[in-house]
């Protein structure tokens, strides 16, 4: 297809003077001196330039599409758990933002031959210029598509496996909620043949959805499979509605007609709770965080309610699969932290305000219960372990000590991050997507 560009890019730039650089991490460097760490918001001085450390990472890479997809779910895959050796392969499901929206797809994306940011200790130096660039060119990353046409911008797309089939539930810009199976996508992705053959038959023959909900008043964003019972989804609008679907035997979906009765304006993120059944939490932009039991008549649904969580609209919300902690990002660029043990006393555990602008996604660490990303309209990234306390004594820079001691890392080099998420079976790997691309990185913090 002409509008998708399927190269997946190198983190590396070689721009001297531009300071929104493809690479991220930037560090400033003045002239005769050592590099010192680069802030947000810092002044630079005019002989001043941003530069990328490569050694904060241990894996970096780019990759764009011809439209921006600003929301993407990681697909669960065949290739094993924990895997910790390169090169690496990942697979996505991505949504498009076209400027027409006629011209919109659903992607199913693998990105293969990811290697380390560096070679490791034990490899050998080459010999030879010739082969520094044939070993340049093994380990350059690729990246392969297949598309499905999307009626309208995808507002946010989110994956799943059930009855040995890959499923995708996609939120239209035109208000409708469809399901499509990616399996054959996936498949064509794998065999080039088989991808070429794949994506000129869906330009004439159009892949059609699983099944569509035209039951919302308006569009929306809150959209989540249930980890506990497969096939179950929910999907909230921006009316305030939020709806429960099931699959049937019929190989459709039941969806209750009557929404859940709380919310008292637009529903924008859904989570399911990791371990309970029949329990989702929602954030809205009327400042509430609301717990529900989807067992329940619509009208008593609403088990808990936080109210005023956020000065203003609350936009994502992550549930710890481990301990009883939901995290929540707002467009006062707060980071809350909230104990469902105390939940309705209003009074976050945690907050923590380094964002400088409204935090697009928040996500837990799938393993470690303390650790956790979170993504704002600021180009920032940031990754933060709950764990840790304050040691004024190894905090040698007094720029450092404004910093929360939480903060692990910045990542940068992304305009307006939209998305994050972490790879649930390559530990610490996350990928982020802005209207720049994706980012795809492992840092040597986590």
């Amino acid at each position: 297809m002409s509008n998708i560009n399927e190269e997946l890019m190198d983190g590396s730039s070689s721009s001297s003077d531009n300071e929104d650089m493809d690479c991220v991490n930037e560090v400033s460097v003045e002239e005769d001196n050592e590099p010192k760490a680069y802030l947000p918001g810092q002044p630079m001085k005019e002989d001043e330039q941003l530069v990328c450390d490569q050694s904060a990472y241990v894996m970096l890479h780019q990759a764009q599409t011809g439209a921006p997809c600003l929301s993407f779910d990681i697909i669960p895959d065949n290739l094993g758990s924990e895997r910790t050796s390169f090169p690496m392969t990942v697979y996505l499901v991505a949504g498009t933002q076209a400027s027409s929206a006629h011209l919109n797809n659903l992607l199913v994306i693998k990105m293969t031959n990811l290697h380390p940011t560096s070679k490791s200790e034990g490899d050998e130096e080459s010999d030879s210029d010739d082969e520094d660039e044939e070993e340049d060119e093994e380990k350059k990353p690729q990246m392969t598509s297949s598309f499905i046409k999307h009626q309208g911008c995808v507002n946010r797309v989110r994956a799943t496996n059930f009855k040995n089939s890959v499923l995708a539930a996609s939120w239209s810009e035109l208000g409708r909620v469809d399901i499509w199976d990616i399996t054959q996508q996936l498949q064509a992705v794998d065999d080039p043949i088989v991808l070429e053959r794949y994506n000129l038959d869906a330009v004439v023959n159009p892949i059609k959805p699983l099944f569509s909900f035209n039951g919302h008043q308006q569009e929306g964003f809150g959209i989540d499979w249930c980890p506990t019972e497969p096939g179950v989804l929910a999907t909230g609008d921006c009316r305030r509605d939020i709806h429960i679907w099931k699959p049937n035997e019929a190989g459709t979906w039941d969806i209750d007609q009557r929404p859940l009765v709380g919310h008292t304006s637009s529903v924008e993120d859904i989570q399911w709770s990791p371990n309970e059944r029949n329990v989702l939490a929602t954030c809205s932009v009327d400042k509430t965080i609301r717990i529900w039991d989807s067992r329940a008549a619509p009208q008593k649904a609403c088990m808990l309610t936080c109210e005023n969580a956020h000065q203003n609209d609350i936009n994502v919300i992550s549930w710890n699969e481990k301990e009883p902690f939901i995290a929540s990002g707002g467009d006062d660029g707060f980071l809350h932290i909230w104990d469902l043990r105390q939940f309705t006393s209003n009074t976050p555990v945690g907050t923590f305000k380094h964002h400088t602008a409204p935090i697009t996604s928040v996500e837990w660490h799938q393993v470690e219960p303390s650790v956790l990303a979170s993504a704002g309209e600021d180009n920032q990234v940031a990754l933060w372990d709950l764990a840790v306390e304050r040691d004024d004594e190894e905090v040698v820079d007094e720029e450092l000590r404004n910093l929360p001691p939480q903060l692990l890392f910045i990542h940068q080099g992304q305009n307006d991050i939209k998305e994050l998420h972490w790879h649930k079976q390559i530990p610490g790997l996350i990928v982020s997507t802005a209207h720049t691309g994706f980012n795809i990185f492992k840092t040597i913090s986590v």
